[in-house]
């Protein structure tokens, strides 16, 4: 085992047990034993059908969202704004979903909406990547502030065109049956939408590694300068990083909206985009590391659940945030870790190559 991917490994462990630890002294000065609620969650977890699917079901946007965070950062870019390119994917999701229903069959409209929200995305994303190359602008404070135009638009769109038919709520109505994404398990609430998420993960690491659209990414995000006298277009590079970036996250707009919600809703899901880079930084922007990632954060959002459930113990609700909020936390502080880390050994390295 090399040097980094250890340092990878046990700081993120570290990490995790640390945001737990933290959460379970907070049940203690509750008067609760944090040990008693976080077992009994991880055997209802484990044995209960239903649940163990909501914990693929909760993973299955963060894993889009994740993605989109980790695309962007190979190209040593920061799309900060993939909660508003998820605002904008389930905008079309709910819009094409309610337009299509009934006119075309269920495959095809599924197929139609998940492009289209492909595309919607991407869009949002590609802008910013265009602003980046042509203008220079800051991707962080334009992906940043993308998320709040698209949640006035959401908002607005909810208040008057996708309005539902009473008028009385600020919602869509609900798309029926022929719109939703098929379930994968009987019994539970797990869909289909979880297998697209886990190919696309797959898909995304082959185009990155194994790709020339990857390699000029990662070239570009090793060294722009450098990347640019060797013939890579960097502007070009800002541009499509984002764009397929902005289409990751648009996705989970429609996983979300065709697979659990089926209508659309003011507040609709909005930690999504920040879980997502908090689990691109635990999986170090891997893509397949960004499944299992997810799935850790999936398993404590539903465990937190599950402890503000339990009968005769009185969780806050406020705990689900808690442990997440502690986790990702650490998880970031781990990353500047293994940074000092990094570059300490390679200190280190340089010193006894001088010394020879």
């Amino acid at each position: 085992m090399n040097a980094k991917l250890r340092d990878l490994i046990v700081t993120n462990l570290l990490a995790v047990f640390a945001g737990l630890f933290l959460s379970g002294i907070l049940l203690l000065f509750l008067k609760i034993n944090p040990l008693i609620v976080f077992k009994q969650a991880v055997v209802t977890m484990v044995t209960d059908k239903y649940t163990l699917g909501d914990v693929f079901l909760k993973a299955t946007p963060l894993i889009f969202t994740a993605l989109a965070f980790a695309f962007t950062f190979k190209a040593n870019l920061f799309n900060i704004g993939a909660q508003g390119q998820f605002y904008m994917g389930a905008i079309v999701a709910v819009a094409v979903s309610l337009k299509l229903d009934g006119v075309v069959p269920t495959p095809v409209l599924l197929v139609v909406v998940c492009v289209l929200t492909f595309l919607a995305g991407g869009v949002v994303g590609g802008l910013i990547g265009f602003l980046k190359a042509r203008y220079h602008a800051n991707e962080f404070l334009v992906s940043m502030m993308s998320t709040y135009v698209a949640l006035a638009v959401m908002n607005y769109l909810l208040r008057t065109f996708l309005k539902e038919s009473k008028g009385e709520y600020p919602q869509t109505d609900a798309i029926s049956n022929s719109g939703w994404i098929p379930t994968l398990i009987k019994g539970t609430r797990l869909h289909a939408g979880f297998l697209l998420a886990m190919l696309t993960a797959v898909a995304v690491w082959i185009l990155l590694y194994k790709t020339p659209l990857g390699y000029r990414i990662r070239a570009v995000g090793s060294n722009a300068s450098a990347a640019q006298m060797s013939g890579i277009n960097s502007g070009r590079i800002y541009v499509a990083a984002f764009f397929i970036s902005g289409a990751l996250a648009g996705m989970a707009g429609f996983t979300e909206v065709n697979g659990v919600q089926h209508m659309l809703i003011q507040n609709f899901n909005p930690d999504v985009g920040s879980a997502g880079l908090g689990i691109a930084i635990l999986a170090n922007a891997n893509p397949i590391g960004i499944i299992f990632a997810s799935l850790l954060f999936g398993a404590l959002n539903v465990a937190g659940n599950l402890m503000g459930r339990m009968p005769g113990v009185n969780v806050p609700s406020s705990i689900i945030d808690l442990m997440q909020g502690f986790v990702m936390t650490f998880v970031i502080i781990s990353y500047f870790a293994r940074t000092y880390l990094d570059r300490q050994r390679k200190k280190r390295e340089l010193q006894k190559a001088v010394e020879k």
